[in-house]
């Protein structure tokens, strides 16, 4: 058996190399080059916390037993992997243009409120209603348009990598049956179950991280979590002959 514990946390301006979301929670295309205190946050990849577990066992066996029973009883070996972790970081944002960027892939932030409930900025367990959408609102508007609409010109407080997704916990199992053939050779059959508990990992919501429209209304599905970041139980079988 062997384990690990990772605790940490990693801070940038900025975690892809090439690409501007190299990472799939990244902020696509972050601008704001001229003032890296905007960009300053989480890395893309942190993860707090992190554990992982791992064992074989080969069970004992009856080795006074012959035949049938001998079989049965001896060369059985079960192994396990369990992973624990924090949940990645992700940005919300502001729909459209509400800056006046003008370019292909405009980007604002909304502000991050601090009323009571407000500590954290999520609801974990709640997939419906993971981001606490009461914890955020548009920035104030400077004025408006000839037809009405508000005129955003300050960029939110709430800055890039603010809340993090859901946890991961997943444990995968395996069975294995070793029967003896002849002297170098060994016939084995597996069994292995991929997240056995069949616990649903929730991804973080990124399809639904833009909380506000242009105008200030909210989002219909904003802070819904609809994926999942590991598939459900999975079971497999197979044989293989060593020798």
């Amino acid at each position: 058996m062997q384990g690990s514990f990772t605790w940490g946390k990693s801070i940038d301006t900025g975690s892809s190399t090439i690409a501007g979301d190299q990472f799939s929670n990244s902020p696509s295309s972050l601008p704001f080059y001229f003032d890296p205190r905007l960009r300053r946050g989480q890395s893309d990849f942190n993860l707090g916390k992190n554990l992982v577990i791992s064992g074989t066992w080969e069970i004992p066996g009856f080795t006074s037993k012959s035949g049938f029973m001998g079989w049965a009883m001896n060369g059985w070996q079960i192994g396990g992997v369990l992973q624990a972790s924090t949940g990645a970081p992700f940005t919300v944002l502001v729909g459209g243009d509400p800056l006046g960027l003008n370019n292909t892939d405009p980007f604002a932030y909304p502000d991050r409120l601090s009323g009571p409930g407000c500590r954290s900025g999520v609801n974990p367990g709640n997939p419906n209603n993971y981001i606490k959408l009461q914890c955020f609102s548009m920035p104030p508007s400077q004025g408006t348009t000839t037809g009405g609409s508000p005129i955003y010109t300050l960029l939110g407080n709430s800055g890039r990598n603010p809340l993090t997704g859901p946890g991961l916990v997943t444990l995968d199992f395996s069975l294995f049956k070793n029967t003896q053939l002849w002297e170098r050779g060994k016939l084995q059959f597996r069994a292995e179950f991929f997240n056995i508990l069949n616990h649903t990992n929730f991804a973080p919501p990124l399809d639904n991280n833009t909380l506000f429209n242009p105008d200030g209304s909210a989002v219909g599905s904003a802070g819904i979590l609809d994926s999942t970041q590991t598939t459900s139980r999975q079971i497999q079988f197979g044989l293989k002959l060593m020798f």
